[in-house]
């Protein structure tokens, strides 16, 4: 088998029947031999339901309980074993509030079995409207920190120094080499899997991607954007469902990844701009408070989740 596609849902029936449609048609414009998995964590608005009736050529996962993106997709590639079947030449970790275009899948297939050096490529992600969206970034650092909580000016955001590729480089339509695309939309080589392991299940949500690409480039793989093959991605439809859990998840998972990659001296420097930061987001929520803008329980619910985080 060419691919498998694992998609972990959490409440997004109705883009995870979007996805579906775009990813089935998708493996067929490609002609590739193809599954789709999709893990279910215990959604309440019937995901598992609509998979069985409307998409009976799915794998489908339903999942008592919540156990995150990485724990799910790792549910994904334990069944895939148990089954007794060869795993696929690649998989493709991709999120429901995806929409597949053209022939975005064998664009990456094709350059994964062109290129023996690269053991993850990731597409080029846009907006819901077609628009440009960052869809790879170098490894998180102080700058990127630091402009989390205080933007400055827009063109540092979208600078390097903020962990950005220039657009430029997307423009050119050619594959280029990045410290990790975003998991919205990653194909990894099975063989550089089966190399470092699957996802590091302590990260709930959020940047267990970043983990995993690090542990990748550690092992000695290349790492690539594919500009041309393209994916819509409607950004957060999952999360923001829970922003102030979410914020506090975020951070949990940044820690870990700075624990877990990073010597003591950056650790700390990381908690000391967060906490700096967190500073500076209670100041604005306040002065929000007092326009008007949130509610007392808006204003209330920050500042608990600033709290929680500082203290973690």
């Amino acid at each position: 088998m060419d691919l498998a596609v694992l998609i972990v849902s959490y409440n997004t029936r109705d883009l995870l029947a979007g996805c579906l449609n775009s990813t089935l048609a998708g493996l067929a414009r490609s002609g590739l031999a193809g599954q789709v998995w999709v893990v279910d964590n215990a959604s309440a608005d019937g995901s598992a339901e609509m998979v069985r009736e409307s998409f009976p050529e799915v794998h489908l996962i339903a999942h008592e309980r919540n156990v995150g993106f990485a724990a799910g997709n790792n549910l994904a590639l334990q069944a895939m074993k148990r089954g007794g079947e060869l795993l696929p030449r690649h998989i493709l970790f991709l999120n429901p509030d995806t929409c597949v275009l053209g022939d975005a899948l064998g664009e990456m297939v094709r350059f994964l079995d062109a290129t023996p050096q690269a053991g993850v490529a990731g597409a080029s992600l846009l907006h819901g409207d077609g628009s440009f969206q960052h869809s790879a970034f170098a490894f998180p650092g102080l700058w990127q920190i630091f402009f989390d909580f205080f933007p400055l000016h827009p063109r540092l955001l979208d600078s390097r120094l903020n962990g950005r590729y220039p657009r430029r480089l997307y423009q050119a339509g050619r594959p280029f080499p990045v410290d990790h695309p975003l998991g919205a939309a990653l194909m990894v080589r099975a063989e550089t899997l089966a190399q470092v392991g699957g996802f590091d299940e302590r990260f709930f949500i959020y940047c267990e991607e970043v983990d995993l690409c690090r542990r990748i480039k550690a092992a000695g793989w290349a790492i690539y954007c594919l500009p041309r093959a393209q994916i819509i991605h409607y950004v957060a439809q999952s999360t923001r469902q829970f922003r102030d859990p979410m914020f506090v998840a975020l951070w949990r998972s940044r820690f870990l990844m700075f624990d877990k990659h990073h010597g003591a001296a950056f650790c700390r420097a990381a908690r000391w701009l967060v906490r700096w930061g967190l500073w500076a987001e209670a100041r604005r929520a306040r002065a929000a408070h007092r326009r008007g803008e949130i509610t007392t329980a808006e204003l209330e619910s920050r500042l608990a989740a600033y709290r929680e985080v500082a203290a973690l």
